[in-house]
């Protein structure tokens, strides 16, 4: 399963859907993939890493929080394809340094 994550926008899902949420327009070339991303808490973030062939990315990135902490870590991002064939990235992130913790994050292409 080749998927190529070029031009395509991804949003965070949230579970309460009145929350704000930060989106972002992926960018790929071969097996590089990056991204630019906020709204929501985040002010500003950047995430760059590798795509394998079966679709799964994984990432590093780094972010500004609107309360002004500065975030690092990695996440590595399972694709999923939804009924109406829009993609589902299920993310296990880690963060470093003072801000240290890991979690579990759905984003979902926005058509």
């Amino acid at each position: 399963m080749t998927i190529n994550y070029d031009g395509r926008t991804f949003r965070a899902v949230h579970a309460d859907p009145s929350l704000p949420a930060s989106s972002a327009v992926y960018r790929q070339k071969d097996d590089l993939v990056w991204a630019e991303f906020g709204g929501g808490e985040i002010r500003r973030g950047s995430l760059t890493g590798l795509c394998r062939g079966d679709g799964v990315v994984e990432f590093a990135y780094t972010m500004v929080l609107a309360d002004g902490a500065v975030i690092s870590g990695r996440s590595v991002n399972t694709p999923e394809f939804l009924p109406d064939g829009r993609i589902q990235l299920n993310e296990e992130w880690e963060r470093y340094g003072s801000h240290a913790d890991r979690g579990f994050s759905v984003i979902v292409e926005v058509p």
